[in-house]
């Protein structure tokens, strides 16, 4: 079994202070932790983003082996993509308060139109832990892919979203294509290709 050495009990934080506070949130931190050769560390200063943590949800349809993908426009994606609309999974941000699960039924609505049936946890993940502390909770959810179409999205926070039903053969095609290129979108296709058996033709 893998033995870990050290914990958060290990990192001293002698400092934070806000350097920026708009859509999003940079901190910057000083601080020092433990070694592997033993004794601290120097004094390390560390800017971080501080997004909140998401819930990222792929809707999948067992009975006709389908996802629910939304496409929407990323303006970073910009810089490297030469297609800034990029299909993904539904998501959205965790307010104080809210479960996961509370969330991820929430997004489902507001991005796709559809209710699920179940909901089922594949775990958590950080989005980028060199300078992001987000995180985010991932979850299946069994839908009616059927119900499945127009156009979605809160028009007060900018969304303008398309629906799009695929089936998961294709979808995952497009990611190993690379034409499916974010990273919780990968991971979900990636979770669903190595489980979807377990749930092929069933629907309450």
């Amino acid at each position: 079994m893998f033995n870990r050495l050290f914990s958060r009990k290990d990192i001293e934080v002698l400092e934070s202070r806000p350097l920026y506070q708009g859509f999003f949130r940079m901190m910057q931190y000083r601080f020092r932790h433990k070694l592997f050769a033993g004794g601290w560390s120097e004094e390390i200063t560390r800017e971080v983003f501080e997004r909140g943590h998401a819930v990222v949800v792929l809707p999948y349809d067992p009975v006709t082996d389908s996802v629910v993908l939304i496409e929407q426009v990323r303006f970073p994606a910009l810089e490297t993509s030469e297609h800034p609309w990029l299909l993904e999974l539904v998501a959205g941000m965790m307010e104080q308060g809210e479960s996961p699960e509370e969330v991820a039924r929430r997004e489902l609505m507001e991005e796709a139109g559809l209710e699920a049936k179940r909901l089922i946890a594949t775990g958590s993940y950080l989005s980028s832990p060199g300078g992001c502390s987000e995180r985010f909770y991932a979850f299946m959810a069994e839908v009616d892919a059927s119900k499945a179409e127009g156009l979605h999205g809160l028009a007060h926070e900018h969304e303008d979203i398309r629906v799009l039903v695929l089936p998961r053969t294709e979808a995952y095609a497009m990611v190993e294509s690379g034409e499916i290129d974010n990273g919780s979108t990968v991971i979900g296709l990636q979770w669903l290709e190595l489980n979807h058996h377990k749930f092929i033709g069933s629907r309450d």
